[in-house]
């Protein structure tokens, strides 16, 4: 019986699963086992899968997916991941340490984007908040990052499969009436962000706002209130985005990539003039920040 069971619902993730099974393979902490509960994929996912030597059971949704693995499951603990996570080295360590040492039977961590624009930082910098806070009054946890007990996890049914959506916040809600949910402090994930790209930034917030204000009003999502795909990640935007919401979001990250370009040829000018032979250099340095400056307060005009 290992320690941990890492289950892992796909649906043609051959581009993603192959970086969450590296740094798996990478832990620090080895007494695990890892199922991947497949729903039918037409790539390489299943074959990747096998060649890593991880078990495949026949999976659906996420939350039946979850579920068909966590049945095969021998582990002492559940980690539930997604595939377009990336493990730290020490993750599985730290976590299981702190579960035991806290005597936490469910538990989740942060999560950090695999970004570099200050954007995706700052939202998902307000999700970890949201998750912090929360813990204490309505818990939530993300289903990529949801650690528990099997036996906690047996005791209330694990995921409920007649919820549409927020199945992960379903089942925490429910496991919490036993044991509470906490936030880990020694461990963070990676996480991509195509559902952003594909959703749009602000088209995706207002989705999980709706989400949110039907489990306070209404409770559970049984129904399909907004629309949701399941391996389907290809990068064209949503036709439901609004246009509105779609052009400020180009404005920001726009204004974002000047900014980062502008940091960028501020700290060369800084390197250029510790150099004794700084004049030619700095002519041509100052000359692109200048440009880049117009483009930034006057970008309608060429």
């Amino acid at each position: 019986m290992p320690k941990i069971s890492i289950v892992i619902p796909s649906l043609n993730e051959e581009e993603y699963l192959p970086k969450l099974l590296k740094s798996i393979k990478a832990q620090t902490f080895t007494d695990f086992e890892v199922i991947v509960a497949d729903a039918g994929s037409k790539d390489r996912t299943v074959e990747i899968a096998k060649e890593n030597g991880v078990r495949v059971v026949p999976g659906g949704m996420p939350g039946p997916g979850r579920n068909r693995g966590a049945e095969v499951a021998t582990g002492e603990f559940l980690f539930f991941f997604d595939s377009d996570v990336i493990l730290d080295p020490h993750f599985l360590e730290n976590a299981i340490k702190e579960m035991e040492d806290r005597f936490l039977e469910l538990a989740t961590c942060e999560f950090l984007p695999e970004s570099d624009l200050r954007l995706d930082k700052v939202l998902f910098k307000l999700a970890n908040l949201s998750v912090k806070i929360n813990q204490f009054l309505t818990p939530r946890a993300a289903g990529f990052c949801i650690f528990i007990s099997r036996r906690l996890f047996k005791r209330v049914g694990g995921f409920d499969e007649n919820v549409k959506l927020a199945e992960d916040h379903d089942l925490v809600t429910r496991a919490s009436q036993y044991r509470p949910l906490r936030m880990l402090n020694n461990v963070t994930l990676t996480v991509s962000i195509r559902r952003l790209r594909k959703e749009g930034r602000f088209s995706l917030i207002g989705k999980y706002i709706q989400v949110e204000t039907h489990l306070l009003l209404k409770g559970k999502v049984t129904e399909d209130i907004v629309e949701y795909e399941f391996g389907n990640f290809e990068k064209q935007e949503s036709e439901t985005v609004k246009k509105t919401l779609d052009e400020l979001e180009a404005k920001i990250l726009q204004m974002e990539e000047q900014y980062n370009q502008l940091s960028k040829k501020y700290t060369e000018f800084q390197t250029i003039l510790k150099d004794s032979d700084v004049t030619e250099k700095v002519k041509g340095t100052v000359e692109s920040v200048v440009s880049l400056v117009k483009t930034i307060f006057e970008p309608n005009k060429k």
